[in-house]
């Protein structure tokens, strides 16, 4: 009876943590970004309160479960890109948007800094009608106040196909090979000539 008894209490506390934590569980949204090498687009948006998290991946091509070495060869048509998870009652789409453009040079149609090629390219995939409205005018926004011509596309979302482990996360698991990738590909030297002491928003 006891053995009985205690069963029904942990099926009843069971059955109560698991609807707390459904209840505490926020519901997330997700926004993908290409903007050249993906190991430098997960730290902007990791530093921002409400995103849940970061994955490095490829998307807008033809090959499924493609390998990084098809991918930076330039034969999949996917771009390296980072798939965002955000609460959207912590951060909003716009936000996203105006910390996205603060790590690209938008100008560039042939790659990003010193990674050449269509694989490397920036774009904004878009899963609404609302996120397309919101990046379209973004990109007007960018255009009007650096006053050029902007080359993103903002493309419909595709299917993402999360990168390999080891690029996940790099800058944390690699530091020091990040930063002097990051410095000698130029990429905060292009952007200060872009954005100089421009805000992100």
């Amino acid at each position: 009876m006891r053995t009985a008894w205690t069963g029904m209490l942990l099926a009843v506390a069971l059955g109560m943590s698991a609807s707390a934590l459904a209840q505490d569980a926020p519901e997330t949204k997700t926004a993908v970004f290409a903007g050249g090498c993906f190991w430098c687009m997960e730290p902007p948006f990791d530093k921002l309160d409400g995103v849940v998290a970061t994955i490095s991946g490829y998307t807008g091509g033809m090959v499924p479960n493609p390998t990084y070495e098809q991918v930076s060869a330039g034969r999949t048509g996917h771009y390296e890109a980072v798939q965002v998870r955000y609460d959207p009652k912590k951060v909003t789409y716009d936000t996203l948007l105006e910390v996205y453009w603060r790590q690209v040079d938008p100008f560039d149609s042939g790659g990003q800094f010193c990674d050449r090629g269509k694989q490397y390219t920036t774009a904004i995939f878009v899963a609404t009608d609302e996120e397309r409205q919101k990046a379209e005018a973004s990109k007007e926004q960018i255009a009007k106040r650096l006053g050029k011509p902007v080359v993103t596309p903002v493309l419909p979302a595709a299917t993402f196909f999360p990168a390999e482990d080891y690029h996940q996360d790099y800058y944390k698991k690699n530091p020091l090979r990040y930063k002097y990738y990051r410095y000698t590909c130029g990429r905060d030297q292009r952007l200060e000539q872009v954005w100089g002491n421009q805000p992100a928003g």
